[in-house]
């Protein structure tokens, strides 16, 4: 693909490159659009070692291409510094196989997981929504804290994290944004609640939930860990992005469907019911629930699109990135 022998016939994205390309509104689009092509063929591995875990996610979408994302997550990281969610990601062509590009991970996680949720609100909260609290305040809240900004731009933001002085942190970076100490008044007191921690029990109850509010879960990704309780489950009507990468993977689903807290089918649709409308709140007073599984099939279908953008970006089809990108 490239005149230059000793360049790599495939892109190789940074971060530094792409972000500036990317808007969150159109990122989502992408992921809602990636939802009208054939269902995604998917495969995972997860090797745990303690509370570290290697995670092994692959997709294949005809006309989009081929996927592999591998994650380390390693909670323990945060006490040294360094981000807890590591990584990389291969884009291959489903046409001949051939590598396609190698994408920053961490560009990939940030933009792919908050457009979900966002992507997700946009068709489930209540448009008026002044009010959302995000929980955490690692490197998915910041992008959330952005993503949010974009789709409900006259609401007030406000952070909850167990160690005050990272949420302090967080927020001076973004002017308006707040803290609160208390979590149960922190989620009573929003439209818009999104949980992206590293909790492995519930930390939102039910009892705390309140008609018209809509629930983002996000952080839990292995079979035993969850942010929300059963009675949150029960007072909802529950929305996921992809029934196959959550409801026998991931604890916030799995465990409560296999204690019969719920049945499956209480999963009213995912991102593959876009088209018929079933993806939708349905009142005012209802509650929303929405679990963010982010399956390798949402990777592929946001690489695409950053690999698009930043091609067109470039004026080229040279498949490398230029010199100090």
């Amino acid at each position: 693909m490239s005149d230059n022998a000793n360049s790599p016939d495939f892109a190789i994205i940074s971060r530094k490159a792409a972000e500036p390309l990317l808007d969150w509104r159109t990122v989502a689009r992408a992921i809602e659009e990636g939802h009208s092509r054939p269902q995604a063929r998917l495969a995972d591995t997860l090797l745990g070692h303690g509370c570290d875990s290697l995670l092994t996610r692959s997709a294949l979408i005809d006309g989009l291409g081929l996927l592999v994302k591998a994650a380390t997550v390693f909670p323990g990281n945060c006490e040294k510094e360094i981000p807890s969610v590591n990584g990389a990601v291969n884009l291959f062509s489903d046409a001949d196989g051939r590598l396609e590009a190698l994408i920053d991970f961490h560009l990939l996680t940030r933009w792919k997981t908050a457009a979900d949720s966002l992507l997700a609100a946009l068709k489930l909260a209540r448009p008026e929504s002044r009010s959302i609290t995000i929980l955490g305040a690692g490197s998915v809240a910041r992008a959330l804290i952005e993503a949010y900004r974009t789709g409900f731009p006259e609401a007030a933001i406000t952070l909850w994290n167990r160690t005050p002085g990272r949420a302090e942190a967080l927020a001076g970076e973004y002017p308006g944004v707040q803290v609160m100490h208390d979590l149960e008044w922190a989620v009573r007191g929003a439209d818009i609640v999104s949980a992206a921690t590293m909790a492995r029990e519930p930390l939102i109850r039910g009892a705390w939930l309140h008609p018209g509010q809509h629930l983002d879960l996000i952080g839990a990704f292995r079979p035993d860990m969850r942010e929300a309780d059963d009675e949150a489950l029960l007072h909802a009507r529950i929305f996921v992005d992809s029934r196959e990468t959550v409801l026998d993977h991931i604890g916030e689903l799995h465990i409560p469907i296999k204690a019969g807290v719920i049945p499956r089918d209480a999963v009213i649709a995912d991102y593959y019911d876009l088209p018929s409308g079933r993806f939708a709140r349905r009142t005012p007073e209802e509650i929303t629930l929405f679990k963010n599984g982010g399956g390798a099939h949402l990777d592929l279908m946001v690489a695409r699109h950053i690999l698009e953008t930043w091609k067109q970006a470039q004026g080229t089809d040279a498949p490398h990135a230029p010199e100090g990108s």
